[in-house]
């Protein structure tokens, strides 16, 4: 299997680029994502901090999902709660690379890939996306590495891709989650009851958003 290398032009009424453009012209003052940027395959560039690395997947990353995947304390807290086979992964990792509404990443530290995160849903006209992340290595929890994962997708999302917004939900049971969040700055903007069933009763879902001027404010 092939991971998607950045793909051709398509037929699409509207390019994300000239969406960007649109945007600019109506708000002078934003400054435009290039199109070099939007016109490319969407795993995301190379992105290092001082304890992870984001980077594009591989054509061997998809064995490491099947392996998170069949671990029930890994997918607790996921919308994706089933085990998965080898060829969904690959096709899933395809169908991700080929996106032009998704922007995702592989997370690597302590040298080995430990999960993934990603802006999806994005909506390029009115400029916000949905954010989510799993840390499929247990071994790497509580070591800070979702929160500063977070931080490298926040700037990519409001720097280079001139998002306005970024959204989240979370199974309002994910303490780790919500504690990340809440330091990157995203703000509680409602909750679903009884969203999931899991464990043999309902759950909520906790809907956080962040705003780029909100996010602005705090890199002075």
């Amino acid at each position: 299997m092939r991971i998607a290398k950045p793909a051709a032009t398509r037929n699409r009424i509207v390019s994300p680029a000239s969406l960007s453009r649109a945007r600019s012209s109506r708000h002078p003052g934003r400054k435009a994502a290039s199109a070099a940027i939007l016109a490319a395959s969407m795993f995301g560039p190379l992105l290092r901090g001082k304890k992870v690395t984001l980077r594009p997947a591989r054509e061997n990353d998809a064995e490491h999902f099947v392996r998170w995947f069949a671990d029930m304390e890994v997918t607790r807290y996921l919308n994706r709660r089933m085990a998965v086979t080898l060829e969904q992964e690959r096709d899933y990792l395809k169908k991700i690379g080929e996106s032009k509404d998704d922007v995702w990443w592989m997370i690597d530290a302590e040298a080995k890939p430990i999960g993934a995160t990603g802006i999806h849903r994005i909506n390029w006209l009115d400029a916000n996306g949905t954010t989510g992340i799993m840390i499929g290595d247990k071994d790497c929890w509580g070591k800070g590495y979702a929160t500063e994962a977070m931080r490298l997708r926040t700037r990519h999302a409001f720097r280079e891709l001139n998002l306005h917004k970024v959204m989240t939900e979370i199974d309002s049971g994910n303490e780790a989650s919500l504690k990340a969040l809440e330091r990157n700055g995203y703000r509680a903007v409602g909750i679903r009851r009884e969203q999931t069933f899991r464990e043999g009763k309902w759950h909520d879902r906790w809907l956080g958003e962040l705003l780029r001027a909100d996010w602005e404010k705090t890199q002075a």
